[in-house]
């Protein structure tokens, strides 16, 4: 992974949100997924927006208190009223924070919505 890349959000993980097993609930990947997917698409068009679809979430690695999780977005694709967006999710561990591990990715569809949530153009028609 290149180190010039500007993660779209980045978080330490923290006890709250781990599960029994003392690893970070899978969940609270996700909904980070969601922000940075969220966060991503208003830099392309500012917009409100909601999540349609996240696809082929699998997770690689564990995930563990006090790791820096990077969530890197990249658009794949633009329609009328979406942008669909690459997450890539990093962790990185330890105390000299020289480890960096890849945790998932994930293809986010998200919809540009009016005050309604009813989908609008993402692009002002000229």
């Amino acid at each position: 992974m290149s180190t010039q890349r500007n993660p779209a959000i980045r978080s330490i993980m923290m006890p709250r949100d781990t599960n029994a097993l003392g690893s970070i609930f899978g969940g609270h990947i996700l909904s980070l997924i969601d922000l940075a997917a969220g966060q991503h698409a208003r830099s392309v068009a500012p917009k409100k927006y909601v999540t349609k679809i996240m696809r082929e979430v699998e997770f690689i690695a564990p995930v563990y208190v006090g790791d820096s999780v990077s969530f890197y977005c990249a658009t794949t694709k633009t329609g009328r009223t979406s942008i669909t967006v690459q997450v890539e999710v990093e962790a990185t561990r330890g105390i000299d924070q020289l480890h960096t591990s890849r945790v998932t990715t994930a293809e986010v569809i998200m919809v540009a919505v009016d005050s309604q949530n009813r989908p609008i153009p993402i692009f002002d028609q000229a």
